[in-house]
Order: structure tokens, then C-alpha cells, then sequence
């Protein structure tokens, strides 16, 4: 690998053999480097590789501003936990993890503790990564001082969801937490229900729209002609349908983004799942699973 840019003692950015641009970290990495020259190999500890277009130039810098220490005892943590290896492709979701857990040292220092308002609604609608962050957090309090307040795990877990997405903003995930709890709430109260969030039904509801969000955010919905699917689904669930119109005008004023025929009707079947005892055909539910 060939240097071609140092942002510190720890960090720079440099040139594979693929041609493409990485960062580099490891203590001294940058000490005595030179634009073009080759990078020491016994002086790399991790590599990171920008993906979905992210600038490498930015996220080096962004990298550069985090402690090692810090650093390291993040990236070690979400490699025991499974999430990242020594190569990793999300760099942002170790800067941004790393850079969440500075702060949290810091206000532990202070002896301050943050009390996160969606703590209820990322054990119920994350609960997957909400176990991850746990794990994560624990991993992460064996290498730092002083130790996280669990508390922390709420904001990890957001971290994580948000990994899921190609804009690396925390924004995007706030509203989508917000327009989930929204779309449970229409559908509880059009039905009178009082289903619970750990249920089979509304978890397969929450996943489902939670990567109907990625389609969203990636402007890749399910569009086109309306799918014989589609229509099935609309001709035999008509009260879920119109349910599911009420929950794409949620998303439509939410996020500004109007849903495909066939988008609606897949979240039409996941209504239908969670209020009725109807035996979905197996062809149907197999199609849809695909959707979701």
C-alpha cells in the first residue's frame, strides 16, 4: 500500500493493490510517512474500507479526530461481538460508535448521565440490536475507564440500526422509529388491539417496514406495473388495504416519499397477519417475505 495522505501519527490514507482508497490506523502509522512511499505493513492495525460512495478524504478525518485508545478498544468490541472485523466496510459505523463513546467517557467523567427518551422504543422495535448493543457495551466497558452507564446501550443500538443505511445520519432513524411507533399505533387503534410488540406478527411488521425504509432511503421501492401479487393481496384483504393506504399517507407527509402500489400491498398482507387468523397462501407469504 502507498501513502497518500497522512492525517496523524495514527491515521492515514492510503492506496491498496486494488487501486482503491483505504485509511489505515495503528499507533505511529503516520510517523515518518510520505506521500507515494509505501506504508510499513507491520505498522497496520485495522483497515478501513469507504463504501457506498463515501468520501475517504472525509472519513479519514473524521477517523483522526477520535483517540486511539478510544479507537481501539471500540473497533476490538464490535469485532468480539461480530459486528466488524479487522477489515472493515462500515467505517462509519466505527467512527460513529467511537466518537458516540468518547463523549460518553466524558460525560462519565463528569459523572453525568443521559437519560435516552427512546429507550422503551429501541428494546420494542430493535430488539435484535438492542441485544447486540448490550453485548457490544459490555465488551466495550471491559477496555475503557470509567465504565458506560448501561444506559448507553440505547444509543448504541440506534448506531446499529442506522448502520443499515447508506446516508449514516442518526436523523433518518429517529423518524423512522418515530413513523413505526405511528403505524402500530393506527393499526392498534383501527382494530382495537393491544398487540404486543414481541409478538411473531408485529415483529414480522416492524422488519417489514423497517427495510421498506431502506428501499425508501435507497430509491429502490418495489415499483412498475402492480404485481398479480399485488393484486391478490388487495382482493382478498380489503380492510388491511385500506389500512395500509392510511399508513403510506404516514410515510408520504413523514418522509416526503409516495409508496408503489405494490409497496402498499405488502404492508396490506403484514396487516392483515397481525389483526386477522387468515391463512395466507403459502405462494403469497413466500413473495412477500421476499419483499420485507
Amino acid at each position: 500500500m502507498k501513502t497518500l495522505r497522512v492525517l496523524n501519527n495514527n491515521v492515514v490514507l492510503a492506496r491498496d493493490g486494488k487501486g482503491q482508497e483505504v485509511i489505515l490506523t495503528g499507533r505511529g502509522i503516520g510517523f515518518n510517512a510520505r506521500q507515494g512511499k509505501p506504508v510499513d505493513p507491520s505498522l497496520i492495525v485495522r483497515v478501513f474500507v469507504p463504501a457506498d460512495g463515501r468520501d475517504p478524504d472525509h472519513l479519514a478525518e473524521a477517523l483522526a479526530l477520535v483517540g486511539e485508545e478510544v479507537l481501539r478498544a471500540v473497533v476490538i468490541a464490535l469485532g468480539e461481538v461480530g459486528i466488524e472485523g479487522r477489515e472493515s466496510t462500515r467505517p462509519t459505523l466505527a467512527i460513529a460508535v467511537a466518537d458516540h463513546v468518547a463523549g460518553a467517557l466524558d460525560r462519565a467523567k463528569r459523572g453525568v448521565v443521559v437519560e435516552y427518551p427512546l429507550r422503551a422504543e429501541a428494546q420494542a422495535l430493535y430488539a435484535d440490536e438492542y441485544a447486540q448493543a448490550q453485548r457490544l457495551l459490555a465488551a466495550i466497558n471491559e477496555r475503557v475507564d470509567p465504565k458506560l452507564d448501561p444506559s448507553e446501550a440505547t444509543a448504541l443500538t440506534l448506531h446499529l440500526v442506522n448502520a443499515g443505511f447508506a446516508s449514516g445520519d442518526l436523523s433518518f432513524t429517529y423518524t423512522m422509529t418515530g413513523v413505526i411507533q405511528q403505524m402500530l399505533a393506527v393499526v392498534q387503534q383501527q382494530y382495537g388491539l393491544d398487540a404486543s410488540r414481541e409478538s411473531m406478527s408485529a415483529a414480522r411488521f416492524i422488519t417489514h417496514v423497517r427495510y421498506l425504509f431502506v428501499r425508501i432511503q435507497q430509491h429502490r421501492q418495489l415499483k412498475g406495473h402492480e404485481s398479480t401479487i399485488g393484486k391478490g393481496i388487495r382482493r382478498h384483504y380489503p380492510e388491511a388495504t385500506r389500512t395500509a393506504q392510511r399508513l403510506a399517507t404516514i410515510v408520504e407527509m413523514r418522509l416526503g416519499e409516495s409508496l408503489s402500489e405494490d409497496e402498499v400491498s405488502y404492508l396490506a398482507l403484514h396487516v392483515a397477519r397481525m389483526t386477522t387468523d387468515a391463512d395466507v397462501d403459502p405462494e403469497t407469504d413466500a413473495e412477500a417475505d421476499g419483499a420485507a
